[in-house]
């Protein structure tokens, strides 16, 4: 068995990319391989035997001048690294997000210890350099894979000119560094993805699609007609939070249970008191059992994003629990849910058709449980450990 180094700008869990480092990594030792996690120090980290490598971050909360710096290159970090591998045989090193706090410093140092470099792709970082190819909450091509200082004029972070300008600046020296040549191969979590790194110029050979996993196993899914929809993730505009309000508001007779936290979060607050909305519930974050108990209890989740997503977590969730899902057609969803089998897929923004799906949802409750039927059986049969442990070893073993 191997010894895999996994990189990650995290040791706890934030968002959807942390939790999938985290099951591949227990995946990977259930096989017996040895798996080394290397990330950033925090407080939020889970503990570890190898912590003592773990390197300083950059402040985020209060940036200095030193901490700007350490954004575009973390001596610490390759330092940190080269420490690591004084003391450990590393057969081949396996990236998520890992730029702002570790940065591209330490690609060099694995490299000129020949290790393999394999990165899983949970963002477009390669071609934007907001990650997201949005700018303003709209979508956004415009620096076309490598002009990024086309972003500059656009003020594509948050609408800040010194922020998108440090966006940009890291952009180049990352490339610089090394962030798509000393990469020896590139995972995409859908196809969606790995075309759109195709078209701006990642060579066709050189990236896969492997598509999410979930461990059904230890989910038992409830088949028994749900009492609210459900939409959980982070609330602000791009994933499609307002439309689904906007699409909701008429809908008295039927309950909405929203479960996140973000930006748009006091906007939110302002339009339901506005409209007395005592149907549409704001939850507040939630994860684990917590979580999931009201993923079981819904009549289908909804994610009607309006922006590129990839292979979002929450819908296999959602099919784990045995429930069905109603989403976007838009970036990777589509190649999630089956139209009229195990969920529905409406245009992006499209607020009349959402609002008829979710009527339909909650007055063809039996429907709905036999869709979610068949999102169970889809992530029993595709997205399972064991499809996903043979499609990321067929990619190791080109490199080992």
């Amino acid at each position: 068995m191997h010894t895999i180094l996994k990189v990650s700008q995290n040791y706890y869990v934030r968002g959807g990319s942390d939790r999938y480092f985290f099951t591949l990594a227990e995946l990977l030792k259930n096989h017996g391989h040895r798996v080394i996690p290397f990330a950033p120090t925090n407080p939020e980290n889970q503990p570890s035997e190898w912590e003592q490598y773990f390197p300083r971050c950059a402040d985020f909360e209060q940036p200095g001048i030193g901490d700007l710096f350490s954004f575009l290159y973390s001596r610490d970090a390759a330092k940190s690294m080269q420490r690591l591998l004084n003391d450990a045989e590393i057969d081949l090193a396996h990236f998520h997000i890992y730029y702002g706090k570790l940065t591209a410093s330490i690609l060099g140092v694995l490299k000129d210890a020949d290790i393999p470099l394999i990165q899983t792709l949970h963002d477009f970082k390669l071609t934007c350099p907001v990650h997201s190819h949005t700018s303003n909450d709209e979508i956004c091509e415009a620096c076309a894979g490598k002009h990024f200082w086309r972003a500059l004029p656009k003020r594509c972070n948050r609408g800040s000119f010194a922020r998108t300008a440090l966006n940009v600046t890291e952009s180049y020296v990352s490339r610089m560094l090394g962030s798509h040549d000393k990469f020896d191969h590139f995972i995409s979590v859908c196809h969606f993805n790995r075309k759109k790194m195709i078209q701006y110029g990642i060579p066709e050979n050189k990236i896969s699609t492997v598509h999410n996993f979930v461990d059904a196993s230890d989910i038992t899914p409830n088949f028994d007609p749900g009492n609210y929809l459900l939409y959980f993730g982070r609330l602000y505009s791009g994933k499609g939070i307002f439309t689904l309000i906007e699409a909701a508001l008429p809908l008295k007779h039927v309950p909405l249970y929203i479960v996140g936290d973000g930006e748009s979060l006091p906007e939110i607050q302002r339009i339901l008191e506005q409209n007395e909305c005592e149907h549409i519930h704001l939850l507040g974050f939630k994860q684990g059992d917590e979580l999931r108990e009201l993923i079981q209890n819904s009549i289908c989740m909804i994610l009607p994003s309006e922006l590129y997503e990839n292979c979002p977590m929450s819908i296999l969730e959602a099919y784990a629990c045995g429930k069905p899902a109603i989403g976007a057609d838009i970036g990777g969803i589509p190649e999630l849910i089956e139209d009229g089998v195990d969920g529905f897929l409406v245009p992006a923004g499209a607020t009349d058709t959402l609002r008829d799906r979710m009527l339909w949802m909650s007055e063809h409750k039996d429907e709905a449980v036999e869709m979610g039927r068949a999102g169970r059986q889809k992530v029993e049969a595709e997205f399972n450990p064991e499809i996903h442990y043979q499609k990321i070893m067929n990619i190791y073993q080109q490199f080992l």
